[in-house]
């Protein structure tokens, strides 16, 4: 019998499971432990709920530390609570270690949730052995066996195959949760959505995500012409930032490119919004675009990016009508991510075409019909799919649709959890309480005067 420690802590393959057999008997793969892609708010909440039941995992980690990811963009003040940013099992094993919960109603920063409930919770004795940082996963397939074969397939063992500090390793499992996210695979800023070669070649010039742009990157960004790409919270998160830096550096010019017919489309529910904080976020861009400080330039549909004489240059179309946006010395592209499904092209997947979503829950998030607070609670029966045992989690779940939670991913594996435990009634039960109009996050100054910015969640 092959235990956790011996097949986490070593890693590769044990000689048992060597070559003797094209795959393990059906009793000892159940022995197996459950494999955990990602090491974020969701994935370790799958390995506390795991833990919670007494049953063995490990978790496979590419950054230095969990909540890599965040800490890019550490500087954001979530508009969500952090009753809303903890998972149930996750705070039950942090408090019965002597932590310390937060206030409740409080809005933590991407660092403060990494310093003050990730990086706690992985340190865990129950969590902490399992995982394995600096761990990139190259692929993900069953063991001796391509994509084609299916005689016995639900038996056979899953091989992880990765890079680990420079060294090619291998780790087996019962079930894999992939809970690897979408963040740092972004959308380009042309409308048609690809990626074309004049874009690349800016990169230098195109920050794609979320700047410090009142901190590190302030001297990037000062005095200079710089196009904000993008109709969400992410890209109003940039430009009132933006706002603020030309406050001290008034030669800053900031342009809005959006495809929304229009503006006021953009701003939200104002002093309707069921969370205040992002309330004052759409009024205050509100008021920055009518006082001139923002220049709006909505509908605009990018169809080329390129260099030019005086900096970057935006062909597209507005309203019917080519027009070219010339001079810009930077770009910050806030045009949403999608999730790369290379490293699991060997497993027989479900996936929507349009959202790249998986398939059963494409109704449920499409953003052409709901919003954060409309998608009803699922869990392990949506997120099953034809491969067995295989779970795509978190917002890689979700595909292309921006209308994904922390909340919804903590239920969708405590359900999966649940029913790799055995525990089917748990499973099905799925239940998810949140604001009418979603939580999704913003950037709130000290002194709360009014200056916001925001990305969602």
């Amino acid at each position: 019998m092959t235990n956790q420690n011996d097949l986490v802590k070593g890693c590769c393959t044990p000689k048992k499971y060597g070559s003797e057999k094209n795959s393990l008997s059906k009793g000892e793969a159940r022995e197996l432990p459950v494999a955990i892609i990602g090491a974020g708010p969701v994935g370790l909440a799958a390995a506390a709920h795991l833990a919670s039941r007494g049953k063995s995992f490990f978790l496979l980690e590419a950054g230095k530390q969990a909540g890599a990811n965040i800490k890019s963009w550490g500087h954001i003040r979530l508009f969500s609570p952090w009753r809303y940013n903890i998972d149930k099992a996750a705070a039950r094993l942090l408090s019965a270690n002597g932590w310390v919960q937060p206030h409740l109603e409080a809005l933590p920063t991407g660092e403060e949730l990494v310093e003050h409930y990730l990086k706690p919770l992985s340190s865990l004795p129950e969590i902490k052995p399992f995982i394995h940082l600096n761990t990139n996963v190259l692929s993900v397939g069953r063991k001796d066996t391509d994509k084609m074969k299916t005689a016995n397939r639900d038996d056979i063992p899953f091989v992880i195959h990765a890079e680990q500090n420079g060294e090619y390793k291998t780790f087996e499992s019962r079930a894999v949760i992939d809970a690897a996210g979408i963040w740092g695979n972004p959308n380009p800023a042309s409308s048609s959505g690809i990626w074309l070669a004049d874009e690349k070649e800016l990169k230098e010039k195109i920050f794609y995500g979320i700047p410090d742009v009142l901190g590190s990157e302030h001297q990037r960004y000062r005095n200079k012409r710089i196009a904000v790409v993008g109709g969400g919270h992410s890209a109003i998160n940039a430009l009132l930032d933006l706002a603020d830096l030309k406050e001290s550096y008034p030669e800053t010019e900031i342009l809005w490119i959006m495809r929304r017919n229009h503006v006021e489309d953009a701003y939200g529910g104002e002093e309707k919004d069921a969370l205040e904080a992002r309330g004052r976020l759409g009024s205050r861009i509100h008021h920055l675009v009518d006082i001139g400080q923002v220049e709006a330039v909505t509908p605009f549909r990018i169809q080329l990016v390129k260099e030019s004489e005086t900096g970057i240059e935006l062909i597209g179309s507005q309203n019917g009508k080519q027009r070219s946006l010339d001079g810009i010395d930077e770009m910050i592209v806030n045009t949403g991510n999608r999730p790369d499904f290379s490293i699991i092209s060997e497993l027989r997947t479900s996936i929507d075409s349009s959202t790249e979503s998986v398939e059963a829950l494409a109704p449920l998030i499409d953003p052409n019909i709901h919003s954060c607070g409309t998608v009803r609670p699922h869990g392990e029966k949506e997120l099953r799919q034809p491969e067995r045992n295989f779970y795509i989690v978190g917002s890689k779940s979700y595909g292309r649709a921006p209308t994904f939670l922390m909340a919804t991913g903590y239920e969708q594996v405590r359900s999966v959890a649940a029913y790799l435990s055995g525990d089917f009634a748990a499973a099905e039960k799925v239940e998810l309480d949140l604001p009418e109009t979603g939580v999704c996050s913003v950037n709130l100054k000290s002194s709360f005067k009014g200056s916001a910015s925001s990305c969602c969640n």
